[in-house]
């Protein structure tokens, strides 16, 4: 499970309006008959207009200013493993997104009128979407790029010589091309991957949109807050405030895991994941204290999928945790070659 909560940004600036992002989300229902299309839900409704979620988002910022997030994107994005537990992709992201948010508000140290956020105090909007395409920041595109750039003036050449431009042997020039084609280190079905490629597999995720203030148009709520659980006085009265993100994230895996019956490994863990990168030591010695099969799984799993590296880890931390992770992962090749756990 990978959960990213952002503030939406033109450049330096916050959007003023969500109609850009919501617009964006609709991408997937271009050209499809209204059946197939998947659109916006909230807690209680579905089918909901692209023109109500920007009517009701919009609408909601009393008193913000302009240098403020008006509203946060919420991506989640279950994993390959997550998602083969699903039995009916749509209608059950739909049911995990209602039981996501409640984890959402029950992750703020707020009260409202001296009661604990509940999830009727917020107004969020989200959709399912079932595609991906590879983007120039994907570790794929950026390792193919030294072919794709050499791919590109070969292309160039050409043309100019069939255009007169210049003099070659563009028969050499195509098995050149046709090579490097081929020699590219990342493939899909045969091709080499580009920016723009549709990636393959069950790729659903769900996008949020949920603003910033609370239904009652009154209140600011902050996914983004560094406060943790404190209190500041307001109007002569204590009141709580700060959202917890390491409560939100363990719950959301716990709430995916309830509701889907789903056994989640080791390494798939919120926890392991930051134990990596505050302590890699402490990971995988905890790792290699794993029974054998779920040791040999959770292999597969990093193998399969890459080392579970969240963002921003200091890149001196990375790289002793990877010498770590070669020296452990001789001694558990034999639990991974007979294990007889299919991924």
């Amino acid at each position: 499970m990978y959960i990213t909560i952002t503030p939406q940004k033109l450049g330096n600036n916050y959007s003023q309006s969500s109609a850009d992002f919501v617009g964006y989300l609709e991408k997937e229902n271009q050209g499809l008959e209204q059946h197939d299309m998947e659109h916006f839900f909230n807690q209680y409704g579905d089918e909901i207009s692209t023109e109500e979620v920007v009517r009701e988002i919009d609408g909601n910022t009393a008193k913000l200013k302009k240098k403020e997030p008006k509203f946060y994107s919420i991506t989640v994005s279950p994993s390959k493993y997550e998602l083969r537990k699903l039995q009916n992709n749509s209608q059950d992201l739909k049911t995990y997104t209602r039981e996501l948010m409640k984890d959402y508000v029950a992750s703020f140290n707020r009260e409202i009128n001296g009661r604990p956020i509940t999830i009727d105090n917020i107004k969020y909007y989200a959709k399912i979407e079932h595609q991906r395409t590879f983007k120039g920041t994907d570790k794929k595109i950026k390792e193919n790029q030294p072919f794709a750039t050499k791919i590109l003036q070969l292309k160039t050449d050409v043309r100019n010589i069939q255009e007169g431009r210049a003099e070659g042997n563009i028969k050499t020039m195509k098995k050149e091309i046709a090579r490097l084609e081929r020699q590219a280190p990342h493939q899909q079905n045969g091709k080499r991957i580009v920016q723009g490629m549709r990636k393959d597999g069950n790729q659903s995720h769900i996008h949020i949109i949920v603003s910033r203030k609370d239904a009652s148009n009154s209140v600011s709520l902050s996914p983004g807050s560094k406060h943790k659980a404190s209190e500041v006085e307001m109007h002569g009265k204590n009141v709580k405030r700060g959202f917890d993100r390491n409560k939100f994230f363990e719950k959301a895996e716990k709430t995916f895991d309830k509701t889907f019956g789903y056994k989640r490994n080791f390494a798939e863990t919120y926890k392991a994941r930051k134990d990596f990168v505050k302590n890699p030591k402490l990971y995988f010695a905890a790792l290699m204290k794993l029974p054998s099969n779920e040791r040999a799984l959770a292999f597969k799993m990093m193998t399969k999928t890459g080392l579970p590296i969240v963002p921003s880890i200091p890149v001196s931390q990375a790289q002793i945790a990877l010498r770590v992770f070669k020296r452990l992962r001789r001694g558990a090749e034999v639990a991974i070659k007979s294990s007889s756990i299919g991924i």
